[in-house]
């Protein structure tokens, strides 16, 4: 792993991945001129297949919800340990997905318990097709739980979660993890956990 350029803000930012094509941009969320969101959007836009990793101090699921939406493949906090930044650099580099455990948990939480848009999807949706543990087990996805995670947090078997993965996928025409984000983004179903409440993550 080396670090091949560094920039003190989101033009910055900009101009130094068109000079060094770098793997993958870590970047913040609060920087001058241009924050990471917009500098986020701006190298999707021009170059679809970036690997952006938000390294920052913001704590809040909406923030969370936001960069997801700007096409950023990881979410850490920079109170965590160094090796927990390096496991996220790693799996964003391998074209994986890595957010904050305990945000994706009160998100998770949330969805799951009461969530209008499990309970009753929008007219004319596409996951109408999907039963409600599929949308379950997908929205769990979304927000980078692994599988062995989704099967504690639903009390079903990993091979069960596959199964239903597989029938996602199949139902809705998608191919990857990243797939699956895009589209419970595009449902507003992380949105919808933009308010949850900060209890601690029913995982531990």
């Amino acid at each position: 792993m080396k670090v091949v350029g560094e920039a003190g803000n989101g033009k910055e930012a900009l101009e130094a991945f068109l000079l060094l094509s770098p793997d993958i941009v870590v970047m913040d969320i609060s920087m001058p001129e241009m924050d990471g969101f917009k500098a986020a959007q701006a190298l999707r836009q021009a170059h679809p297949g970036v690997k952006i990793l938000i390294l920052t101090t913001h704590d809040d699921q909406g923030l969370f919800v936001k960069v997801c939406q700007a096409g950023a493949s990881g979410y850490v906090l920079k109170r965590v340990a160094s090796s927990e930044l390096l496991n996220g650099i790693r799996k964003v580099a391998a074209g994986q997905l890595h957010f904050d455990e305990a945000l994706a948990g009160r998100a998770l939480v949330e969805l799951t318990k009461g969530s209008p848009a499990l309970s009753k999807p929008g007219d004319g949706a596409p996951s109408r097709s999907l039963s409600d543990r599929e949308e379950e087990v997908l929205r769990g996805v979304a927000l980078g739980y692994t599988n062995k995670e989704l099967a504690q947090q639903l009390s079903l078997s990993v091979k069960t979660i596959e199964t239903h993965k597989v029938r996602i996928c199949n139902k809705l025409d998608l191919s990857s993890r990243a797939d699956m984000v895009r589209y419970a983004l595009a449902q507003g179903w992380m949105e919808n956990s933009s308010s949850a409440p900060a209890e601690e993550d029913s995982r531990r």
